[in-house]
């Protein structure tokens, strides 16, 4: 009897471990969308993007917090009417860039 209950913890924990790997990577989300405003952190470690999703039409906001995105905001490089590809993830209601470029490069 110990035997039995022991596997089914062990397969309950497994099937616990597998479901919440499978929850985490269904957060992360794809989009192509066009700057509609950049606005930066007083102390420029983070910015509030809001992309126009160009499947939807929906206004997303995302925040970005990586120092080269940040650079590139600072520089000029990204500016409102640019296409964005980006990647982010939805953590503590908020959507945080994992991955934010220029669809042309740069």
């Amino acid at each position: 009897m110990k035997s039995i209950l022991s596997k089914g913890m062990i397969y309950g924990v497994l099937l616990f471990a597998l479901l919440s790997a499978v929850a985490a990577y269904a957060e992360e989300v794809k989009i192509i969308g066009t700057v509609s405003r950049i606005t930066m952190a007083a102390d420029k470690k983070s910015a509030v993007v809001i992309l126009k999703d160009v499947k939807s039409g929906e206004d997303v906001s995302i925040t970005v917090e990586d120092e080269l995105t940040l650079d590139k905001f600072n520089d000029k490089r990204i500016v409102d009417g640019d296409e964005i590809r980006c990647k982010y993830d939805n953590e503590g209601g908020k959507n945080i860039s994992k991955l934010f470029r220029k669809t042309a490069g740069c």
